[in-house]
């Protein structure tokens, strides 16, 4: 199994969306980009692929197949030549978009 980097590509705010489906004093409207992470922001796993420590739950469970599939050496075979992929959370009101690629071996 290999260690993985987790990078924060992008967050995103769909403004319009949130007007559109949610009402003025709902605490659902919340505003602006998610706050759990920062663009750049990079993670990296244990040899056991499990969540990184501040890694948001949410976010973790929408992504996690793909790090273990990353982790056995496959990936989204569109994307690169080497196992990465690129997966985001499924908040669709502020999506954050995650690179997912190798961080090297682990030792056996």
């Amino acid at each position: 199994m290999l260690r993985i980097r987790l990078t924060v590509l992008k967050r995103e705010y769909f403004e319009d969306l949130v007007k559109a489906n949610y009402r003025p004093d709902s605490p659902k409207r919340r505003v602006g980009r998610c706050s759990a992470f920062e663009d750049g922001q990079v993670f990296e796993t244990n040899p056991a692929c499990e969540k990184p420590d501040g890694f948001c739950d949410w976010a973790w469970a929408d992504i996690q197949r793909d790090v273990i599939s990353v982790s056995l050496g496959v990936g989204h075979p569109w994307t690169s030549p080497r196992p990465m992929a690129i997966a985001c959370c499924t908040d669709g009101k502020r999506p954050v978009v995650f690179k997912i690629e190798p961080a090297g071996e682990v030792p056996q």
